[in-house]
């Protein structure tokens, strides 16, 4: 099941920036809870591989079937797996929504594809997951001026180098495949290989 609850919590328990902004442990670096900062037991190799997956699977918001199905994809690819990994859920449409500052959150950037405002190539696609391939044109849906995709662009996100962007016409384009010193470096995807690995 999806976590739906507030992304400061979640990260907090993490102890990472599932926003990727660092702003949910600027405050409060420590766990959620009334023992929250007591939470000093060592946790085992298999914690530890446990929580490096709920790291990234939480970052990208994908839930457990989604993001094991998505781990066998990588691990049949030709690619290193960890890189394969990620290079596949940054091709998942919400991701690259997110990714071109049409939304502020990738949570908002489901929301936008649930909700048919969001098109590939010219076709409304309708589902987060959807992979996009490079080349691809993803757009704003022609006529739906919404305030959410307004207040985002006018906040300047950050941009990463694998998508252009023309934020007067609300369109991107995924250029190419990220390289991994571009994707999140306090992800241990060795770790999460091995976690698929003891119980597939």
């Amino acid at each position: 099941m999806r976590y739906t609850g507030p992304d400061y919590k979640r990260s907090r328990r993490l102890g990472f920036s599932t926003l990727e902004t660092g702003q949910e442990l600027k405050k409060r670096s420590y766990g959620p809870g009334q023992h929250g900062n007591d939470r000093k037991k060592k946790p085992s190799e298999y914690g530890k591989q446990l929580v490096e997956k709920q790291k990234l699977a939480q970052m990208y918001g994908v839930n457990e079937r989604q993001f094991r199905r998505l781990f066998v994809i990588a691990r049949a690819s030709e690619e290193v797996t960890g890189i394969a990994f990620f290079r596949i859920l940054e091709s998942r449409l919400d991701n690259l929504v997110y990714r071109m500052g049409f939304a502020r959150t990738r949570r908002a950037a489901r929301q936008l594809v649930n909700h048919g405002h969001i098109t590939v190539n010219g076709q409304k696609v309708d589902i987060p997951s959807f992979l996009c391939k490079v080349g691809d044109k993803i757009a704003v849906k022609e006529g739906h001026e919404l305030k959410v995709v307004s207040e985002s662009l006018a906040s300047k996100p950050a941009s990463v180098g694998y998508v252009q962007v023309d934020a007067d016409k609300r369109v991107g384009t995924f250029l190419r495949v990220p390289e991994r010193k571009e994707l999140p470096a306090d992800i241990n995807e060795a770790q999460i290989i091995e976690y698929y690995n003891r119980i597939m």
